[in-house]
């Protein structure tokens, strides 16, 4: 099968930074948190954090995403202050000692200008930048922004997650964030868009959406983020910690099936994955 033809503009601008979307780029995770389902509290020292985003980008992530709020299901609130406090000296330093855009989870607008001013270059939010003031906090920034399906919130959102279509309901939902975002004066080379795996879906639901994922874009690039969710662990078997085989599989299949964004732990050996596929692209190419 062969990599998708992107039908949108390759060049993806993080405020002062563009990244190439011509081949496909892998976001490193890096949680900052206490309570994240895979990483939870490793990452919490500053300099613990620093030293495995630059790792993250020696590995070849081209972004590295960081997160100061757990969001897997049944996860709590956290203040705008406390979240601050954990994301912004990470993105400073990391934007000082890496050429890697750096990313931050969040939906608060305060959090997203503070990001922003610190160096971030891409605004990364579940809730598709619905909180109020969302929008014109991503506006002003001239960051790059993601905006991801999600049914419910992170609290109830696994509890009985239920569509009549799911590839359509995505699809359409993302579509609407995107119109929003362009009415807030957002460029078109700023937006991607996430279906949300493991966000308010079933087994069966993920499935589906890889399946048929060039279908939920509308011309936009793809973010997918598949890496060590329960899904991968429900086909597999595995806890969080040992999913990297499902997780670089489902990674290559995305990529495979349009994405061009991959949202991953372990850079290292997806990077290896996807460079020998390509290498094979390219060579029947």
């Amino acid at each position: 099968m062969p990599f998708s033809q992107p039908e949108f503009n390759m060049l993806l601008r993080c405020g002062t930074q563009t990244l190439d979307l011509t081949r496909p780029a892998l976001m490193g995770v890096l949680n900052v948190t206490p309570d994240s389902f895979s990483d939870g509290g490793r990452f919490l020292d500053l300099e613990a954090a620093v030293a495995h985003g630059l790792r993250m980008a020696q590995d070849g992530a081209a972004i590295i995403d960081v997160g100061g709020e757990s969001t897997r299901p049944g996860a709590g609130p956290v203040t705008v202050e406390e979240e601050i406090s954990r994301v912004v000296p990470v993105v400073a330093k990391l934007r000082a000692q890496t050429g890697a855009v750096i990313s931050v989870d969040t939906s608060k607008p305060p959090v997203m200008r503070a990001a922003a001013a610190a160096g971030a270059g891409l605004l990364n939010d579940v809730r598709a930048f619905s909180e109020a003031g969302a929008l014109e906090a991503a506006a002003a920034t001239q960051c790059a922004v993601c905006v991801m399906h999600m049914q419910g919130d992170p609290r109830t959102m696994q509890l009985a997650p239920h569509y009549d279509n799911v590839v359509s309901e995505v699809a359409a939902f993302l579509e609407a964030r995107v119109a929003a975002c362009r009415a807030a004066g957002i460029a078109a080379d700023r937006l991607v868009v996430d279906p949300g795996f493991g966000f308010g879906k079933t087994l069966e639901h993920n499935l589906e959406l890889l399946r048929q994922l060039r279908k939920v874009g509308s011309g936009w690039p793809i973010m997918v983020g598949l890496s060590r969710k329960s899904f991968v662990g429900r086909i597999t078997g595995r806890p969080a910690g040992d999913r990297v085989h499902g997780s670089v599989a489902m990674a290559i299949l995305a990529v495979l099936n349009g994405a061009r964004i991959i949202r991953v732990h372990d850079v290292g050996p997806t990077m290896d994955a996807l460079k020998t596929v390509m290498a094979v692209q390219r060579l029947g190419e």
